[in-house]
């Protein structure tokens, strides 16, 4: 799918901010892929389309996690996380892209998952570091995504989990699953 039809299709399901911050994500993204030699093509369609369904309502985001068999412990935990996966149902259901990799990149760009795929990395981590974002932890992030996709993951996650446990709210598993994953397959294994 061209850029143009794609950005065309996503911008009617967004607010005029969160499609500047999707724009900031595919340039992103598409940087991370060729500094990383990941599909840049994969990438911007992933990265187009990861906040597909940001504003669908949360009675039909519920519904479709439901009907589609998606892990039911999604509903326990913060409702940020539904629009991952059930953007990547939708977006093969209403938008007709098939590719398991970027649909994938799509449903794991809010939690991350054990053994992440390098597309799956760079579209969590241009989400996190687009240049529309600022937070604390942020430009540590950017610099270490300038030379090490894997370690700006590593703080990325890190920073998340400090975040949510700051605010006393639970953190969904497969993020801690990712954040060890990515731990343990580090060059050298685990510290000690």
């Amino acid at each position: 799918m061209e850029r143009h039809k794609a950005l065309e299709i996503v911008k009617k399901q967004l607010t005029e901010h969160r499609y500047q911050h999707t724009l900031g994500v595919m340039e992103t993204a598409i940087e991370l892929a060729r500094k990383y030699g990941v599909d840049e093509k994969k990438a911007e369609l992933a990265a187009i389309f990861h906040d597909y369904a940001k504003f669908r309502p949360k009675e039909e985001m519920k519904q479709i996690i439901l009907e589609q068999n998606m892990p039911n412990d999604l509903l326990s935990y913060n409702m940020e996380l539904w629009h991952a996966p059930v953007g990547a149902y939708l977006v093969q259901r209403e938008v007709g892209i098939q590719d398991e990799e970027v649909l994938n990149a799509i449903r794991y760009h809010t939690s991350g998952r054990a053994n992440m795929t390098a597309l799956e990395k760079v579209v969590y981590v241009a989400d996190y570091i687009e240049p529309g974002r600022i937070f604390p932890g942020v430009e540590e992030v950017r610099e270490l995504a300038r030379h090490d996709l894997d370690e700006a993951l590593i703080q990325a996650l890190k920073n998340t989990i400090q975040f949510l446990m700051k605010k006393n709210q639970p953190i969904y598993p497969d993020t801690f699953y990712t954040y060890n994953a990515m731990v343990m397959n580090r060059k050298g294994g685990i510290e000690t």
